[in-house]
């Protein structure tokens, strides 16, 4: 998803900045090979980062040895999407809702839930549902989303913590059912689903987030410039109904909100993730 949103934006964005933007898929290490590589880079506004909340709030806590700070080797330039992330279970699940579930918490037992992998963004948000709630969830890595969709549609899988891009075509199709969206707002790809917050969990907001990043040190002016050019983009049409079919929010906020909202996740995931015992084997 990280590079199908930054293929959305970058002919758009080199048309205005006046040269060709191109796009350098350094894997490895979940995201940190590419991270440390950008780090290092001249902080001449030439080298970006694409990156998502997972790896600029969540890696940190999970890695014992990384050799970049999300804080100190980055600058927040903004944020480009926010992904809704949706709970769902099999058509013949009991409950109907969230409120439901949490409110049969003890009838409900165990229930597995799957998710894109360990240590996603869907995975510590279903601990911080755990957490906030008493639901006996017990988390189920999968190697990607869609399996996990797959294993809830086949009957093989109790529920399904994903991006609302990889379930909702399910739920038009009665394949799922939604169980509650996980954004401070309803979803307008499925506008009948409550929120978390409705469903009686208070504050429980949590989207998965896309955004771009320069180097620490890079100059005020060359952030700016970036920032005002990926808004101006994000503002088109197309690239709005593009974002809409990945089941994407665009963005383009000032540099302080990408750097209050990192700190506000990168703060609420260390505990999560502690008390949760995350850990990558």
């Amino acid at each position: 998803m990280v590079d199908s949103s930054a293929r959305v934006i970058t002919d758009r964005l080199g048309a205005r900045l006046g040269q060709q933007v191109l796009i350098e898929n350094r894997g490895g290490a979940a995201g940190n090979v590419g991270h440390d590589f950008v780090a290092k880079a001249a902080p001449d506004g030439y080298t970006l980062l694409v990156a998502f909340d997972g790896t600029m709030a969540i890696n940190p806590h999970i890695y014992k040895k990384m050799n970049w700070d999300p804080f100190k080797d980055f600058t927040p330039v903004t944020k480009l999407n926010d992904a809704t992330l949706l709970l769902v279970a099999h058509p013949s699940f009991p409950y109907n809702n969230l409120r439901e579930l949490i409110a049969n918490a003890k009838q409900a037992g165990r229930l597995p839930f799957g998710t894109a992998g360990t240590a996603s963004t869907q995975h510590v948000a279903g601990e911080l549902l755990k957490q906030r709630t008493g639901l006996d969830l017990v988390h189920v890595p999968y190697k990607g989303g869609g399996p996990a969709i797959a294993d809830v549609v086949g009957g093989q899988l109790t529920l399904s913590y994903t991006a609302i891009a990889g379930g909702s075509s399910f739920v038009k199709a009665g394949k799922l059912k939604a169980l509650g969206v996980s954004s401070l707002q309803r979803s307008a790809a499925l506008p009948d689903v409550p929120t978390f917050i409705e469903s009686g969990v208070p504050g429980f907001a949590v989207d998965s987030w896309i955004a771009l990043f320069a180097p620490a040190g890079t100059p005020r002016s060359i952030v700016d410039r970036l920032q005002r050019d990926v808004a101006a983009v994000l503002a088109q049409p197309e690239v709005r109904e593009r974002y809409a079919a990945l089941g994407l929010l665009p963005g383009g906020g000032a540099p302080e909100q990408l750097a209050a909202q990192m700190k506000e996740d990168y703060t609420r995931w260390e505990k999560v993730i502690r008390e949760a015992g995350i850990k990558i084997e």
